[in-house]
């Protein structure tokens, strides 16, 4: 029941009302951190059989501009949504087609020092996304 709660109360705070189908796709969002909508869309089938595959859409759509879930490209061009909104690289497994997040502070400070150095006229960063792709060996 703390669990449905604290995602309710985040679901509130971006401005969406809480309502079962978003409180249930962001509980799996949780469990899987980084998903396609096809992902999201099986795992619910498990507990919502008559929950379309749109409505999962619609509510990651929803999620992502309301800022608690980012998108995600994969190198296939595939979307994935990512539970994590704050600043990390991401590793992209390309046997296994997952991401995984890789936090490294000093990764960021590096290439935010850099783009503040460079100054590129005209441009503001307001975000660095690093994808790191390979296979794991």
């Amino acid at each position: 029941m703390e669990e449905t709660n604290q995602i309710k109360k985040k679901i509130q705070e971006s401005g969406l009302k809480a309502t079962p189908q978003r409180i249930t796709i962001y509980r799996i969002m949780r469990e899987l951190g980084h998903a396609s909508v096809d992902m999201v869309a099986n795992k619910i089938k498990e507990n919502y059989p008559s929950m379309t595959l749109a409505t999962v859409y619609n509510v990651l759509e929803s999620f992502e501009t309301s800022g608690i879930l980012s998108k995600r490209l994969s190198p296939e061009n595939k979307m994935f949504f990512d539970i994590t909104t704050y600043d990390h690289a991401h590793i992209f497994d390309r046997e296994g087609k997952t991401f995984a997040d890789h936090n490294d502070p000093e990764l960021a400070k590096i290439l935010k020092d850099y783009m503040k150095r460079v100054n590129i006229k005209g441009f503001k960063p307001e975000k660095i996304e690093i994808q790191i792709i390979g296979t794991y060996i």
